[in-house]
């Protein structure tokens, strides 16, 4: 990617990160990857049912670009000194609690990048 591109994308992230802290206190990867276009809040409500089986799914960006706005994320909160707390993200089926996968390896190191809010 530009390193002009990169920059504005740096600065989306940054702007959806601050609407999200404002709004609810806290901030996470969906809060960005929405707030910057990339992700769907219907795609959202869709995985959380079970109807997608991994978001990275049905983000509208190549896996750099995400890569990219979750590196991003995390030298802004960083940045204001936030606090990093991984939150576990889980629906409720007939068979009892099942979690909820973010990437489409389920790499624990990916998976808990997803899961971190601050």
């Amino acid at each position: 990617m530009h390193p002009e591109k990169e920059l504005a994308l740096e600065h989306r992230v940054t702007s959806a990160a601050e609407a999200a802290l404002a709004h609810h206190h806290y901030v996470s990867a969906i809060d960005v990857l929405t707030g910057v276009g990339l992700l769907t809040p219907t795609h959202v409500q869709d995985w959380r049912k079970g109807r997608i089986d991994f978001l990275e799914r049905v983000i509208h960006a190549n896996l750099k670009k995400v890569s990219l706005c979750m590196a991003a994320l995390r030298r802004w909160a960083q940045a204001k000194g936030l606090k990093p707390s991984e939150t576990g993200y889980v629906r409720r089926d007939r068979g009892g609690t099942v979690n909820l996968q973010f990437s489409k390896s389920g790499d624990p190191n990916i998976e808990r990048s997803y899961r971190t809010h601050f």
